[in-house]
């Protein structure tokens, strides 16, 4: 007889947050089985610090679930927003450790491939810039080489955003990824119990922060001009 275990489920990446809880069944008869979506609670852009971590408590309790009941918490780690992503990142870290619960992280890129069933995704990096993953891998390209790869791709090719479509017009246009769908992406992972090292994962960035591009080393000081 197949269990049933609850699995919350985090994406602060983009402009649009959300949590998702869901009931994913295990045993040898429910392997094909899509996750249950229980709830799902979406999150404004730049209120995340603010919100999270009510939203997370206001979804389980709506459902009777408490954290220690948790058999994993799964969070989007990127690309996207920097700020979002550490605060989900952080978010998840510290609700895992604190309840002795797995983690399992998952690329933004992945899940919107895996939404579309497509092999490859794109989203906006800004700054004329695009993030892209292909074949498993991910890469920062400008615009020219992006445009490139996605004539090639064409309807392999699968994007969330109006700006990246422009680019890309041959690209599948699909609503953008959610909570719920990187649940979906990772059930393999999940019923394998393929989770990360909380300790080591760090932020799907793929670049540089703004802070880091736009710092500039300490002016050194100038050494006193000798009297002549």
């Amino acid at each position: 007889m197949s269990e049933t275990q609850n699995v919350l489920s985090i994406d602060t990446c983009g402009a649009l947050g959300s949590i998702a809880l869901a009931r994913i069944a295990e045993g040898a008869e429910s392997e094909s089985a899509e996750p249950q979506i229980a709830g799902l609670t979406e999150i404004p852009g730049k209120t995340y610090s603010a919100q999270l971590v009510p939203a997370v408590r206001d979804l389980l309790a709506s459902h009777s679930v408490a954290l220690s009941e948790l058999a994993a918490i799964v969070v989007t780690s990127g690309p996207g927003s920097f700020t979002g992503i550490r605060i989900g990142l952080s978010t998840a870290k510290g609700l895992a450790e604190a309840h002795s619960i797995p983690l399992l992280a998952v690329s933004r890129l992945a899940v919107l491939a895996a939404k579309a069933s497509k092999p490859a995704a794109a989203l906006d990096a800004s700054r004329h810039e695009f993030y892209l993953r292909e074949e498993g891998r991910e890469l920062l390209l400008d615009r020219e080489a992006f445009r490139e790869r996605a004539a090639v791709l064409a309807g392999n090719l699968a994007v969330c955003e109006t700006s990246v479509h422009a680019a890309a017009p041959a690209a599948i246009l699909v609503d953008p990824p959610m909570a719920a769908d990187a649940l979906r992406a990772v059930l393999t992972r999940l019923r394998a119990r393929d989770f990360d090292n909380p300790l080591t994962l760090d932020g799907n960035y793929l670049r540089r922060s703004d802070a880091e591009i736009f710092s500039r080393p300490p002016l050194a000081a100038s050494s006193p001009t000798s009297a002549s």
